[in-house]
C-alpha cells in the first residue's frame, strides 16, 4: 500500500488551496490499485472535511504512517515529521533567507523534498504552478484598480465571485474606458492576465500601432522576452543565452513607458535580470503609468516601485514617486501598485481542481510506481542529502562551503 497525505496548511497567513480535492482522492483510490489517500482535518481548507468524507477519504491528524506528503505552502518547522518525503513549494532554490531555517530543518530530520517549482519538462517548461490562476485574478485586481482611480467602471473584488463562472458574468455588459495596457512575460502568469483582457474583450494591436496611436476603444499589447530584451553588443535576443548571461541584456520597455496607462507584469525575475524601468524614469513628464498589477510579484525587483506584498483584502498601495515610500492609493501623483503574493486564493477551488489535475497526469503515476527521471530533477534533497543538481544549496542548506565537484 502506497499511503499519500494531505497536510493541514500550517503556513501563516493560512492557505486554502489543496494539492488534491476530494474528487481527484476518490479517482486516485479507484484508479490507481495499493493507493490510498489520507486527510488531516482542517477547517480552513477550500474543500471541506465533509466533502473528503463524502467521497470516502480516510481522517488522521498522524501522517507518520504516509509514503508522501502533500502541501502547498512552506511547512512550518515544527509540523515536520523525521525520515518523510514531502512535496510542496518550499521557495529555498534561490537561496531564500526567510526560509533558510526550514532548509536547515530538513536536512537535519533526513527528510527526502521534491519541490513543485522544480517539476520541469527536459526543455525546461514548468509542469506545476498556480501561475494562471494568480494572472486571471491579478488582471482583474488591475482592471478594478484602474476603475476606482479613473471613476469610469467598478469591479466587485474576485473573493465576492465565489468562483471563476461567477467571475466572468460580472464582466458582462461592462463598459471600459479607451485606456492602453502593456501585458509583459510569455509564462502561466501571463496566459491568465491574457484571459482576463480577452474576456473583458479589449483588443490586442501590435507594437508599433501601441506605440504610435491613441485609440477610441482599450486596447493592450503583449510583450514577450523577445520583444522586452536585447543584448548589449549584439541587439539581438536569444532565450538559452539571456536566461544563462542575463546581465549582458538590456530591457527595451522605455518607449512604452509614455504609452501606458495600466502595466499588468507576468515576467520572470531575479537579481540579475534587467528592470523594466526606474525609479528615475517615473519621475519623468511622459511616465503615464498609473496602475500596476505585478503579478509576479518580486519586491523590488523587475518593478522597482514594487514595495512588498499587498494583501487579498486590500490588494492595492500607492507609491510616491518621488520619496519612493508608501501611501494611500489613488492620489493625485502617485502611482497604484497590486501586489499580492497569494492572489490564486481568491480563486482557491478552480485553482485547486486545476493543479491537482496537472499533478496526477504528470508527477503522481509515476511517482507511486518506479519513478522518472523528472522527479529526480525536482528532488532537492533525498534523505537529507542535497543531490547533485542542487548542491550550490551546501552553504545556504548549513553543509558547509559549495563543492567545485
Amino acid at each position: 500500500m502506497y499511503v499519500i497525505g494531505l497536510i493541514k496548511e500550517g503556513k501563516v497567513p493560512a492557505d486554502n488551496r489543496v494539492a488534491l480535492t476530494p474528487s481527484q482522492c476518490e479517482w486516485l483510490q479507484k484508479k490507481l490499485p495499493g493507493v490510498l489517500t489520507v486527510v488531516q482535518p482542517c477547517e480552513t481548507r477550500c474543500f471541506k472535511d465533509r466533502e473528503y468524507a463524502a467521497a470516502g477519504i480516510e481522517f488522521s491528524d498522524d501522517l507518520s504512517h504516509c509514503d508522501l506528503i502533500l502541501g502547498i505552502k512552506e511547512i512550518p518547522v515544527e509540523q515536520l515529521i523525521p525520515g518523510k518525503k514531502y512535496m510542496f513549494f518550499s521557495h529555498t532554490k534561490k537561496k531564500q533567507l526567510h526560509n533558510q531555517k526550514l532548509m536547515m530543518a530538513m536536512v537535519e530530520k533526513k527528510i527526502t523534498l521534491i519541490d513543485y517549482e522544480c517539476l520541469e519538462h527536459e526543455d525546461g517548461q514548468r509542469i506545476l504552478g498556480f501561475g494562471f490562476f494568480a494572472g486571471i485574478v491579478g488582471a482583474h485586481n488591475g482592471m478594478m484598480a484602474y476603475g476606482t482611480r479613473t471613476g469610469k467602471f467598478n469591479l466587485c473584488s474576485v473573493g465576492e465571485c465565489g468562483d471563476y463562472k461567477a467571475l466572468i458574468n460580472t464582466y458582462f455588459e461592462l463598459q471600459l474606458p479607451n485606456a492602453k495596457i502593456a501585458l509583459t512575460g510569455n509564462g502561466r502568469v501571463s496566459s491568465g492576465i491574457l484571459e482576463i483582457l480577452n474576456l473583458l474583450d479589449i483588443k490586442e494591436v501590435d507594437p508599433n500601432d501601441y506605440l504610435k496611436r491613441e485609440f477610441e476603444y482599450p486596447v493592450f499589447v503583449h510583450l514577450k522576452s523577445a520583444d522586452l530584451y536585447r543584448h548589449k553588443t549584439k541587439g539581438t535576443y536569444n532565450r538559452e543565452d539571456f536566461h544563462n548571461n542575463p546581465l549582458q541584456y538590456k530591457c527595451t520597455f522605455q518607449p512604452y513607458l509614455a504609452q501606458t496607462d495600466i502595466l499588468m507584469n507576468g515576467t520572470y525575475w531575479d537579481k540579475n535580470v534587467p528592470q523594466l524601468f526606474s525609479w528615475e524614469d517615473m519621475l519623468k513628464p511622459d511616465f503615464r503609468i498609473k496602475t500596476i498589477a505585478d503579478v509576479s510579484d518580486d519586491a523590488n525587483g523587475g518593478v522597482p516601485c514594487n514595495l512588498g506584498d499587498s494583501t487579498i483584502e486590500d490588494p492595492v498601495y500607492g507609491v510616491d514617486p518621488i520619496s519612493r515610500q508608501m501611501i494611500d492609493p489613488y492620489q493625485k501623483g502617485g502611482v497604484d501598485v497590486m501586489a499580492v503574493g497569494n492572489l490564486p486564493n481568491e480563486l482557491p477551488r478552480d485553482a485547486s481542481m486545476y493543479f491537482g489535475d496537472q499533478l496526477i497526469k504528470f508527477v503522481l503515476r509515476d511517482l507511486v510506481k518506479n519513478g522518472s527521471a523528472m522527479i529526480d530533477r525536482a528532488t532537492v534533497l533525498a534523505d537529507g542529502k542535497l543531490t547533485v543538481k542542487f548542491n550550490y544549496l551546501n552553504d545556504y542548506a548549513g553543509l558547509g562551503a559549495t563543492s567545485k565537484e
